[in-house]
């Protein structure tokens, strides 16, 4: 005679759990001025470490693992060469990028004009901007990250960044 071994459970499948994300939290930012021998002036987050390479900074954050790239170029009679360098620089990112939103930038009273870009996607920088008076200065900066792009797991990070790029380009002022 055989004997059959009938098992029952009750109960739903189980099912794995999801790969778990790092829950990013981050100081709320204070800024200062940040002057220099430059030609220019901004205001920096006061949690950010600063290079300044001959007006070419590097503005670090080593808990995110980013930095923010500030590069001052004289406006020459080459406005139009500047502008579309800048622009390239952004859309180089079109390959990884699903999509970028440009925002004009213009503070009549300070004489700062510019474009700020947001670059969604697994691209290696996810904000961009430039800003000139259009005579004399013109500033490319941008913000990238020492790991590899998931922009899911980098969020908190990039919004973060973001808002301290959007803050140094709304505080910009030329001397």
């Amino acid at each position: 005679m055989g004997l059959f071994l009938v098992l029952v459970s009750c109960g739903e499948d189980i099912l794995p759990k999801p790969k778990g994300q790092l829950s990013l939290e981050y100081p709320k930012a204070k800024y200062s001025k940040l002057e220099s021998n430059c030609s220019f002036t901004f205001e920096k987050n006061n949690l950010a470490l600063i290079k300044d390479k001959s007006c070419a900074f590097e503005i670090n954050y080593p808990k995110m693992k980013a930095t923010i790239y500030l590069t001052h170029k004289s406006v020459n009679n080459n406005i139009d060469k500047l502008l579309r360098d800048a622009q390239k620089l952004t859309y180089d990112h079109v390959v990884k990028a699903d999509d970028i939103l440009e925002q004009p930038f213009i503070n009549e009273k300070k004489k700062v004009y510019g474009m700020f870009y947001e670059v969604g996607g697994n691209a290696a920088t996810n904000a961009q901007f430039y800003a000139t008076d259009s005579t004399k200065n013109f500033i490319v900066g941008s913000v990238y990250f020492y790991a590899k792009p998931n922009f899911d797991s980098i969020l908190p990070a990039a919004q973060y960044l973001k808002e301290d790029m959007r803050r140094i380009m709304e505080t910009l002022e030329w001397k």
